[in-house]
């Protein structure tokens, strides 16, 4: 029988309340603070892009942001909001000044809605607006206000200050992790030469702009110095890097945009034909871009994103009666890199040599390849390895953000994941044993090492991540000693191999508990020695304990618990305190002595401070 449809199902919903219904519109995923994109980020993200907006229209030099716990305070030394439209501005949809193209002509958000956003997303939210020595401010919770305050004069800076405190009715269970804050401010940094962020007592300021940018990314020699070009709205810089794979950063507006989009797309199809134009040769794009690492900034009119939260570019023009992206990029690059290229030609020399080695690399790999792929595509066929879902990463669909991969040891660990898993977008796949230990090998050991291939087949990375299938790859071992080892390998294979899966932050290690804690009225799965004593304190000292040893051991009805909304996962983070290469070699290379010699001292450490607890 039909549902009646009637004047009772239409609803109007409040500004405030369609956000928290809906807060994937406005700014994603929510996710507990692991992933660099989870809403929590976004939120900080929308406040800072008004200060940037202020400071490229040359009003305020420095921006100040705290972190403490959950609470968040941005000060801004900008204009300041007018005093008389403070609270429109935040909790008001389309309100705001950059519906004034004169005064906002190429700002990150046009839509007024990314402050209202935080507003409504917040359980605590303050605006304070400092101008011509008067302060105007007010106070909401979850977009409604609570405190209207009255205008009073101040000897405080100009400028907008906002705090928050992200709602916890909202979000799960959260963390703000200071390595993906500060990756945010860098990109700030670097693409507004001239402002200075401090953040919890740290400074972040560039004066090179994009060159900053990769010497910072970059951890090893680059083939050649880089290559840093500008023009009016546009800026580049690049070169090549023993690595494997392709490093593309992109901007617009001052945005960081990680699924690229238009530009980024217009971008990487300009470097091929401006370099086979230079050399006179037919390249193929591939030998062209292999092991590039690259960034370009350019600035439009009014751009189009596909979503709120501003990641990937849909505008095809520059202006809206200027060139198309795709010829406005090329225009300059064909200019001049061409004319750089002509001004350094140890630079030139250097460019070709590696593209020629990769072109011959391609080659001598081709037969090797066409083998594996038939390997790949037979055993994809005949056997289990991989469970898939439904949905996938590449799909135009909102849901893909979540897709996701379970890497596991063994058919009975998989097993137990495939049995309580959500089809529709978790795959599992399972290995075979020990992979191999992949430090210092070529990519062809990719293609002859049947788990390497199949694995790789399965994520669909052969020919770069643009077309990976699923935005999270969590690698799920054992918590035991040959569990931790397989969990090296993997992220040794991934660093080695295909580095830009890493930086682009979709691999993960999920956490399983190691102890079940239970009474007949209670149970408790714990995660560490600490949390197994607090069970006990409050379970019951004569709780019963269990041991789990390995993933295998935990019955699918218990592992739903491990893998659903509340699942622990760790984000696999590639710091800047040391050179990756210098990282794998010392763990994963041929040292033995070093590395036994590190182990013994801090096992030394670790039998002192025994020795003293004791």
């Amino acid at each position: 029988m039909a549902a009646d449809y009637t004047e009772d199902n239409i609803k109007t919903l409040e500004w405030s309340e369609h956000i928290r219904m809906r807060p994937g519109m406005y700014i994603g995923k929510l996710g507990d603070g692991s992933s660099a994109d989870d809403g929590i980020y976004i939120l900080i993200k929308e406040i800072i892009d008004n200060s940037i907006d202020e400071f490229v229209m040359g009003n305020g030099k420095t921006i100040d942001l705290a972190i403490k716990g959950n609470e968040v305070k941005i000060r801004d030394y900008g204009r300041g909001i007018p005093l008389g439209k403070v609270i429109d501005c935040v909790s008001k949809i389309n309100t705001g000044g950059k519906y004034d193209s004169k005064a906002f002509k190429k700002s990150v958000g046009l839509n007024g809605v990314g402050t209202k956003a935080v507003n409504a997303l917040s359980s605590y939210f303050k605006v304070e607006s400092v101008r011509d020595g008067q302060i105007k401010a007010a106070e909401f919770s979850q977009g409604g206000i609570t405190d209207d305050h009255d205008i009073e004069e101040t000897s405080t800076r100009k400028g907008t200050r906002m705090t928050f405190v992200p709602d916890d009715s909202v979000f799960p269970p959260y963390t703000f992790r200071h390595e993906y804050v500060e990756g945010m401010l860098w990109n700030y940094a670097y693409l507004n030469r001239g402002l200075t962020i401090h953040f919890n007592g740290e400074t972040y300021e560039s004066e090179n702009g994009l060159k900053d940018l990769l010497d910072r990314n970059i951890d090893e020699e680059p083939l050649y110095p880089i290559i840093h070009l500008e023009g009016e709205d546009i800026e580049v810089a690049i070169t090549h890097t023993h690595s494997y794979g392709e490093d593309f950063s992109s901007f617009v507006n001052g945005q960081y945009t990680p699924q690229g989009g238009t530009h980024q797309t217009a971008y990487r199809e300009s470097i091929a034909k401006v370099i086979r134009d230079h050399y006179g040769k037919n390249f193929e794009a591939q030998d062209i871009r292999a092991s590039i690492t690259t960034a370009v900034s350019i600035k439009v009119m009014e751009p189009i994103f596909e979503s709120q939260t501003k990641t990937k570019l849909g505008s095809q023009d520059v202006g809206p009666d200027g060139p198309s992206m795709r010829a406005f990029i090329n225009d300059f690059l064909s200019r001049e890199l061409d004319n750089y290229l002509h001004k350094h030609p140890a630079v030139s020399e250097a460019l070709l040599k590696k593209i020629m080695q990769s072109e011959r690399e391609r080659k001598e790999m081709s037969g090797i390849k066409k083998l594996a792929r038939e390997r790949a595509k037979k055993a994809n066929l005949h056997n289990k390895k991989l469970r898939d879902c439904r949905v996938h990463h590449g799909d135009s669909h909102e849901r893909s953000l979540e897709s996701s991969i379970f890497i596991c040891e063994g058919d009975s660990a998989s097993g137990s994941i495939t049995k309580i898993r959500d089809v529709n977008t978790q795959a599992v796949f399972s290995l075979k044993g020990k992979p191999l230990n992949t430090y210092g090998l070529t990519k062809k050991v990719v293609y002859e090492n049947e788990e390497f291939n199949l694995l790789q087949a399965a994520l669909n990375i052969e020919d770069g991540i643009e077309n990976l299938r699923y935005n999270n790859v969590i690698i799920a071992t054992d918590a035991d000693v040959d569990g931790m080892h397989i969990r090296l390998l993997l992220i040794t294979f991934f660093l080695q191999f295909f580095p830009d899966l890493v930086k682009q932050g979709h691999v993960y290690v999920l956490q399983t508990p190691l102890f079940r804690v239970r009474t007949k009225k209670a149970t408790k799965y714990c995660y560490s020695d600490l949390e197994k004593e607090e069970a006990l304190d409050d379970l019951g000292r004569n709780a019963e304990i269990t041991r789990f040893k390995g993933l295998g051991e935990i019955s699918p009805d218990e592992f739903k618990n491990f893998i659903g909304k509340d699942m622990r996962l760790d984000p696999l983070v590639i710091g800047q305190d040391g050179a990756l290469k210098e990282l794998l070699s010392f763990y994963m290379g041929k040292n033995t002595p070093n590395r036994q010699e590190f182990i013994i001292e801090n096992l030394k450490v670790e039998k002192d401070v025994i020795e003293k607890a004791a």
